[in-house]
């Protein structure tokens, strides 16, 4: 073979080489790429169902239910039992959470249990043996009420009256805590000085259980917040896409609880609110001047609108300043999925059915037709 094909040959392997080399490089480099991602995603759902099966079960359900702890029963033990029943959502995360609190000790009884419970009261009340029976007091606030109106409940329920609740729920300071505890769902919004009152439209209506016969105002205002941030939460995916901020989305929730009673009318309201927000319109809604007045009336007057208040939204335009009363589920619900109309106007007749128009003399007529 002469040089040159030597050289040709020689080449010809280096370069066979550098390719087998190159290939294996790229072989090895996908596969550790692969391996990486593998672990980033396997630890991000790790993290995110361990963060999950850390929360309660469903901060909603209050209802409690009868859980049996027999004696000598071992962690493990308890933890499925605690599963079953709905209490816990894993008794393997349970199990770990356990130990890596260092926590021991949990007693035997006929414990009572809701799915609401959080895992550090749920592992307190093991471990001092505190068997949840039926609640000393069991309060009800219902949907459309104002902060005076929950405080007049109050003050007929406990010991507490209802100045000092007021004085409580008004304290600035006080605010501020739950607003550095709760900030999902409470901003600086609630302490514009032209709020009434900043916690207005933020105590959920809902049954509340107690298991002491005069609990304080800070446990009771402290247990309504929870409430709501349990509703509230799932939806700020929901309030965000609508472009509005939770202190919005709330006082927009307050307004459509007091226009109507079905869900299906609280859907086409918020579709209203929206279409008016959209075209600059005044809202003219009538509880906005209600709540202004300081009074309930059965029926809004002429001059009722002419009241000076960042809250009349006759008077203003968009949203008042803050909510007018607490709200349902479905109302907030609406805010986040309104139904879509061409409707700007709507008139809800005295038998409460609601009647809905698209221009200003058809709703004229349903005005006259079903008020007049």
């Amino acid at each position: 073979m002469t040089p040159s094909k030597k050289d040709d040959q020689k080449n010809e392997n280096q370069s066979k080489r550098t390719d087998e080399a190159r290939t294996v490089r790229k072989i090895v480099g996908i596969t550790l790429t692969a391996l990486v991602l593998a672990i980033i995603i396997v630890g991000v759902s790790g993290y995110v169902y361990i963060n999950s099966a850390l929360k309660p079960v469903d901060p909603s359900d209050e209802e409690k239910r009868e859980v049996k702890i027999p004696i000598g029963s071992s962690v493990s033990e308890i933890s499925k039992i605690l599963e079953k029943n709905e209490v816990i959502k894993d008794s393997r995360v349970f199990r770990f959470y356990i130990k890596f609190k260092n926590e021991s000790g949990f007693q035997a009884g006929e414990y009572q249990f809701s799915s609401a419970i959080t895992m550090d009261e749920l592992i307190s009340a093991l471990k001092t043996g505190k068997v949840m029976k039926e609640p000393v007091l069991t309060v009800t606030i219902p949907e459309g009420k104002t902060i005076d109106q929950i405080a007049d409940i109050y003050s007929k329920k406990t010991a507490i009256e209802k100045e000092e609740f007021l004085e409580k729920v008004n304290d600035v300071e006080y605010i501020q805590t739950l607003i550095n505890q709760h900030p999902s769902i409470l901003s600086e919004a609630v302490l514009d000085p032209e709020i009434r009152t900043p916690l207005e439209g933020y105590l959920f209506a809902a049954t509340y259980q107690f298991f002491e016969e005069s609990p304080s105002t800070t446990k009771i205002v402290e247990k309504m917040i929870k409430k709501t941030e349990s509703i509230v939460t799932p939806m700020l995916g929901g309030i965000k896409e609508q472009g509005l901020t939770v202190h919005e989305a709330i006082t927009m929730a307050s307004l459509i609880e007091n226009e109507a009673r079905t869900k299906e009318d609280r859907k086409k309201i918020s579709g209203v609110f929206y279409n008016r927000l959209e075209d600059d319109m005044a809202l003219q809604t009538d509880p906005t001047v209600l709540y202004a007045l300081g009074k309930h009336k059965d029926r809004v007057l002429h001059k009722d609108l002419e009241v000076e208040s960042p809250y009349n939204t006759y008077q203003n335009k968009g949203l008042p300043v803050g909510p007018i009363s607490n709200f349902a589920k479905n109302s907030l619900q609406a805010v986040v999925e309104p139904t879509s109309s061409d409707y700007f106007y709507f008139v809800a007749a005295p038998d409460g059915e609601i009647y809905y128009a698209k221009d200003f003399e058809a709703h004229k007529q349903l005005v006259d037709k079903h008020l007049n």
